[in-house]
């Protein structure tokens, strides 16, 4: 169970790879906009009409992602528990970026609540509630990655398809949806209202 200070986790990431996907504890920009694309094919293929909360949005790299490939929503709120993430994001962006603890506070809703990365260090009660605040702020779905399998850890999170389908049991998730095809150790879910 991972049991580490998130905010050293990523300060420390950042100042030694800067404002890039190692500065928020990805592999490379390769395996992040990978796990972007997985996500991007669970949301509808035109985003103009709908709006999107990136839960643990770091930099706002998946805005980022989004504007490049001209598929942006109509509204983007990114959320980050780091005040130095939320101030790149909302530079970054332009865009509205709130800084808050999504394990304890309440977050705007949105129809789709997005996340990625953001709960592979959390204890696995944490990401239980991450999971089901996120939820609760989607008017349509919550789509996520985070690490998959059952090994054990002293920094990551790793949960089986099987303990994702609990918690979208526990939470009367109408329908789920993974996608686990696509990196080693990485799975993507859709959980809909």
């Amino acid at each position: 169970m991972p049991k580490i200070d998130n905010e050293k986790f990523y300060i420390s990431a950042i100042q030694k790879h800067g404002v890039s996907a190692k500065g928020v504890n990805w592999a490379s920009s390769h395996s992040q906009k990978t796990r972007f694309r997985v996500i991007c094919e669970l949301l509808p293929s035109d985003l103009s009409s709908v709006s999107i909360i990136d839960a643990g949005c770091g930099f706002a790299d998946f805005y980022t992602y989004l504007q490049k490939k001209k598929n942006l929503p109509k509204a983007y709120i990114g959320i980050d528990a780091l005040e130095d993430m939320s101030a790149i994001a909302s530079n970054n962006t332009g865009c509205q970026i709130i800084t808050a603890d999504i394990i304890k506070e309440e977050i705007p809703q949105a129809d789709y609540v997005v996340c990625s990365g953001a709960m592979n260090v959390l204890e696995k009660f944490e990401t239980y509630q991450f999971i089901q605040n996120c939820f609760q702020a989607s008017t349509i779905a919550f789509v996520f990655n985070i690490l998959h399998g059952d090994k054990e850890s002293q920094t990551y999170n790793y949960f089986t398809k099987q303990q994702l389908q609990n918690i979208a049991n526990d939470l009367n998730v109408t329908q789920s949806i993974y996608k686990e095809d696509y990196m080693e150790d990485d799975i993507t879910a859709i959980f809909f209202k």
